[in-house]
């Protein structure tokens, strides 16, 4: 019998939900609790917060933030161009791909060959770092956490 090569969906630690929705570890349980986000048990009993749940409520969040706010918020002093984020969608076609991640409050969209995308593994709900120069967005994928 030949193994399956084929992985696991995503599915992450509750301390790195919270973290990446920018709320607490309690927020994100009662939210698994309630229903909100979609978690499953590992065989000693941890839980784990499903990718593709948590990039749509990470989107989710965002629009609801957007909403709330007035007036966007004042530059940062500085910026960091390595966003670690979560996909949230991507469009292919034969050729290109459009990958679409949520960085905290922040929707980032990166154009790349459908080849790229594909050897990457992006997917919603996978852990991405966007690198921003100038005009480009490079994503990669996050180090297992």
């Amino acid at each position: 019998m030949g193994r399956s090569t084929e992985k696991a969906p995503p599915a992450y630690r509750i301390g790195l939900a919270a973290s990446l929705l920018g709320v607490s570890v309690d927020t994100v349980r009662r939210w698994a609790d309630g229903g909100r986000l979609q978690i499953r048990r590992t065989e000693g009993g941890q839980r784990l917060v499903e990718g593709a749940s948590l990039a749509r409520l990470a989107e989710e969040l965002a629009t609801e933030q957007a909403q709330d706010r007035e007036r966007p918020p004042a530059p940062g002093a500085s910026a960091r161009n390595r966003l670690p984020g979560i996909v949230t969608r991507v469009t292919s076609d034969t050729v290109m791909a459009q990958v679409e991640l949520q960085v905290g409050p922040h929707r980032m969209v990166s154009l790349m060959t459908r080849e790229a995308a594909e050897e990457l593994g992006l997917a919603p709900g996978v852990l991405a770092v966007a690198t921003v120069k100038a005009t480009n967005v490079v994503v990669e994928v996050a180090p297992e956490p």
